[in-house]
């Protein structure tokens, strides 16, 4: 009897912790969603509505008749796709030979291109807005791809370097005694059994790319090149006129440009854990 109820105990006390840890991650989204309906009179009223009493959707009105706002999608959505489609192409080619080839000096690339990932970016900054500078990319869209690559390209070959390692080297021999070169044995024979490795890497890729805030505020000056998390960062300039914080309209921009990750996760969850768990396990 006892041993029962310690088991109901435990699994109550289980779900309670689970549904606090559910609360905080999710209530930060919901307070954004709940702010981005709440007309501007009811954004600060106390005691707080946890719902507001008249529902708008003029935040979301205002966010797409905003120019500079849908050019900013337009260029996160270029930025980010290239710097995922890079980084996989780049990527899968040196974690394959990372992966599959045993050559010397292999394993201290790999602590090399692991450590590239612990630098901060702030710790770069310097060094890559001299160097943009001197290619004369600055206020363009490559610098930004180009400067994403220094933290999602390290971290795709890390990972797939894995997937490849776990992958039986019979597949090889099958497909060189076949007449396959090596490229042909990446591209027709394992691309297709990491695709999950694949999926999970680009979207952190992706997701990487299209929140990056810091290399967008120093590359990035004038308003046609600008990228989202740049366009809401200044919207109390381009809405609000200097004098009040538009509110409402930052976070119903926040809703908009959160959609499509949340999308993308949807879409792909199956690969996506997939990926996750087979980079775990090495065969």
């Amino acid at each position: 009897m006892n041993r029962s109820l310690s088991s109901v105990a435990s699994r109550v006390l289980f779900y309670i912790i689970l549904a606090i840890i559910f609360i905080y991650i999710v209530f930060p989204f919901y307070w954004a969603f709940r702010s981005s309906v709440t007309p501007n009179g009811e954004l600060f009223v106390t005691p707080v509505h946890w719902w507001p009493e008249n529902p708008t959707l003029d935040h979301y009105r205002e966010v797409f008749s905003n120019s500079d706002f849908l050019v900013a999608l337009r260029n996160s959505a270029v930025v980010a796709a290239s710097t995922t489609l890079l980084s996989l192409f780049l990527g899968t080619v040196g974690a394959y030979a990372l992966g599959r080839f045993k050559f010397r000096g292999r394993l201290p690339v790999m602590y090399l291109i692991l450590s590239m990932t612990m630098f901060p970016a702030i710790a770069i900054l310097g060094s890559l807005f001299d160097m943009v500078r001197r290619l004369g990319l600055y206020n363009q869209l490559p610098a930004l791809i180009i400067t994403y690559l220094v933290f999602t390209l390290p971290f795709t070959v890390w990972v797939l370097t894995s997937f490849f390692q776990a992958l039986p080297k019979e597949l090889e021999e099958a497909a060189y005694v076949d007449g396959a070169s090596p490229l042909e044995t990446l591209y027709k024979v394992m691309l297709p059994l990491i695709a999950p490795g694949l999926v999970t890497t680009g979207l952190l890729a992706f997701i990487n790319a299209w929140n990056e805030f810091l290399f967008a505020v120093s590359f990035i000056q004038t308003p046609d090149k600008r990228t989202v998390p740049l366009a809401i960062f200044l919207f109390n300039t381009t809405t609000g006129g200097g004098f009040e914080i538009p509110w409402g309209t930052i976070m119903a921009a926040t809703v908009v440009v959160t959609v499509p990750l949340i999308l993308l996760v949807l879409v792909f969850q199956n690969r996506i854990i997939s990926g996750l768990t087979a980079g775990a396990v090495k065969g």
